[in-house]
């Protein structure tokens, strides 16, 4: 995360929240200065039991909220600096436009700033991975994969 000219004024560590595919999870604590850097790779499964069809699937993501938060550890809850939302099916499926990097597909968004953020907002960089695949379901004794 990048936020040139940007200090901020508590010193308390940060971290990154996110939620994806009704899941949560978050990052380890990084120290509060500007780039904050975050190589973590997170990972999340979902099983969506009644979809057979590929374009469901599609338009189920549509209507899914992935967000990422970045979070300071101010007691006693912590602050959300900035935040970043995005229907799901795009956050896992961006345009093909975008570079090709060494991990999958190297995106730069900017993140909402909160109220309390003083400065320019964030930008966030991150690449994401999507793998789908078929399960077996057993209906009585007919097998449909």
């Amino acid at each position: 995360i990048t936020c040139p000219g940007v200090q901020l004024k508590d010193k308390q560590e940060l971290y990154l929240s996110v939620f994806v595919l009704g899941q949560y999870s978050k990052t380890g604590c990084v120290p509060a200065v500007f780039p904050l850097f975050f190589q973590e790779k997170l990972v999340f499964e979902k099983e969506f039991a009644n979809i057979v069809d590929p374009g469901d699937l599609v338009k189920l993501l549509e209507f899914d909220t992935a967000v990422i938060e970045l979070i300071q550890l101010i007691p006693p809850v912590g602050k959300v600096l900035a935040t970043y939302e995005e229907n799901t099916r795009d956050f896992l499926f961006p345009d093909p436009k975008l570079t090709h990097g060494r991990r999958g597909l190297q995106r730069e968004v900017l993140m909402k700033r909160s109220l309390s953020f003083t400065g320019i907002a964030p930008k966030l960089r991150f690449s994401t991975t999507s793998l789908i695949s078929d399960s077996l379901l057993i209906l009585g004794r007919t097998h449909i994969q």
